[in-house]
């Protein structure tokens, strides 16, 4: 017999996707002096920044940013520009010692609905985004033609599954699930260049064992106080219907995103899913009886540690 709360308890018996595409845009934007690379955002309404839009699922389709984005290589060495004033401010130093001088870009945006649009900076500007590579626009595609497979290889931390109570349970009585997932950041070097990414933990499928599931859904839960674990329903909260001992899962679904040299976060083309190790959830039946002393005062009353079968 177990008690929790105040109740006695007494028991009762990825395979990736053809990159046949991203290799085709790759080739087709081999060789130009600005390479364009489109992305999915939404605009907070606060800031007025952009931020990477919600994670995508079968229930939710992604946002998509109005905006596209250049990476303008107009001040390199053998560019149409180079007598531009403000060429002179870009200075792309070599990163090793000995090493070949970097290419200066600057990055802009424009909305996608316009033919032929009027480009302007990408802001906040941070200065020239430097790339290491004697075809820059080359190095841009082949890094979005790659980076899903790269995201996929990170050691991203899946965040575990909690549950209150645990280990034990009750039949019939809410039980509160939630995930310590969270956003994480990498910094990688790809093809000599810096490239920044973010994983973002976007949606989560709670399974519960019995042959239900949760999800996919943005909420993580959250954990509540133990004199609240037996009467209260959250958003993520299940009631297992029979006794017996379930293994828990969460599978959370991450979107990334990506910068090359310091410039706009760019959104990969597809996610991961990670899956927690099972965590098993042993449910019991309620039984009430009036007794006369507690435990402290009496170690053989009934429900006491002392009274359970060895």
């Amino acid at each position: 017999m177990l008690s929790i709360g105040g109740w006695i308890l007494a028991s009762y018996a990825l395979v990736s996707p053809s990159t046949a595409a991203d290799d085709a845009w790759a080739a087709n934007n081999a060789g130009e002096e600005a390479i364009t690379i489109g992305a999915r955002f939404k605009i907070d309404p606060v800031t007025g920044q952009l931020a990477p839009s919600p994670g995508t699922s079968k229930d939710a389709p992604a946002v998509e940013d109005p905006n596209q984005y250049k990476a303008d290589t107009h001040c390199r060495a053998d560019g149409p520009d180079t007598k531009d004033p403000g060429c002179d401010a870009l200075d792309c130093p070599a990163t090793t010692p000995g090493g070949q001088e970097g290419t200066p870009v600057i990055w802009k945006e424009a909305p996608k609905a316009i033919t032929n649009p009027g480009w302007t900076d990408w802001i906040p500007v941070t200065g020239p985004t430097c790339l290491y590579d004697a075809e820059p626009g080359n190095v841009l595609a082949d890094i979005a033609a790659r980076i899903l497979n790269d995201f996929r290889q990170l050691p991203i931390n899946p965040g575990t599954l909690e549950a209150q109570p645990f280990p034990h349970t009750l039949k019939g009585g809410p039980t509160n699930f939630y995930t310590t997932a969270t956003q994480q950041t990498f910094d990688l070097t790809l093809l000599g260049q810096t490239v920044h990414l973010t994983a973002t933990p976007t949606s989560h499928t709670y399974t519960f064992g019995d042959g239900t599931t949760l999800g996919p859904t943005p909420t993580t839960g959250y954990p509540i106080p133990e004199t609240e674990w037996l009467t209260t329903n959250t958003r993520t909260s299940h009631a297992y219907t029979e006794t017996g001992n379930y293994p828990a899962t969460i599978t959370t679904n991450f979107t990334g995103t990506y910068s090359v040299n310091n410039g706009p976060p760019l959104p990969i083309n597809g996610t991961l899913n990670l899956t927690t190790p099972p965590k098993t959830i042993h449910v019991w039946k309620t039984e009430r009886a009036l007794v006369a002393d507690t435990c402290q005062q009496n170690p053989n009353s009934w429900g006491c540690p002392s009274t359970e079968p060895q």
